[in-house]
């Protein structure tokens, strides 16, 4: 017999990381849906962006994770060969962190031709997450990227990517890499735009928060 509104056994009050009782697939399904049942890892949808012919737009709600993941797609960029970015925020998006002793980055690119290179800077001013997305017609750069400790103020703000697109040259490119803001603060918004400064940005972006409390 079900002893409340979820039917498990005994009557608790069930939390995320802290299920007791019997459960059946129905009780389950009650309590994913308000986010009661413990999925370690599980994605969940913090926002998606449409966005079109914009220099760079902002994410500004982190929720409460330790790793975010960023999908973007589609990704159409107005001027050619140009590089996509992150520039994170501690003050809920009103200013940046812009100075090129702020980020290091290391990264590796390949095209299907057979040209590879490799790319790191110790002093860089922002963290690429696409590097020399063409802006024709079919050039649209598809790419994800983890966050990590973004809302740490103990840690430096980590990051992971990787990028598949058509280049400048209408050859297929990969490249991947990983980045860090060496500034140990809460950085609670972060905005992702293009290095071309005149350049706008079409396309679609989520992001996710990694349920892991």
């Amino acid at each position: 017999m079900s002893s409340n509104e979820y039917g498990y056994i005994p009557e608790v009050e069930q939390s995320f990381g802290n299920n007791t009782g019997v459960f059946d697939p129905a009780d389950i399904n009650n309590l994913v849906a308000d986010n009661k049942w413990t999925q370690y890892g599980q994605l969940e949808l913090i926002e998606t962006q449409n966005i079109a012919g914009v220099s760079s737009t902002t994410f500004s709600n982190l929720g409460d994770y330790n790793v975010h993941f960023i999908t973007y797609n589609d990704m159409l960029i107005g001027t050619d060969n140009q590089t996509l970015a992150i520039q994170v925020s501690y003050d809920g998006g009103t200013s940046f962190r812009t100075s090129t002793n702020d980020y290091q980055y290391a990264l590796q690119w390949g095209r299907a031709d057979g040209t590879f290179f490799e790319s790191r800077d110790t002093t860089s001013a922002y963290i690429p997450i696409g590097l020399s997305i063409g802006n024709n017609t079919n050039e649209r750069g598809n790419g994800y990227a983890y966050l990590y400790n973004m809302l740490d103020s103990a840690k430096y703000s980590f990051s992971t990517y990787h990028c598949s697109h058509t280049g400048d040259t209408t050859t297929n490119v990969m490249n991947f890499g990983s980045s860090v803001c060496d500034i140990a603060e809460v950085h609670n918004a972060f905005k992702v735009y293009n290095l071309g400064a005149t350049s706008q940005l079409t396309g679609t972006i989520s992001l996710y928060g990694i349920r892991y409390l």
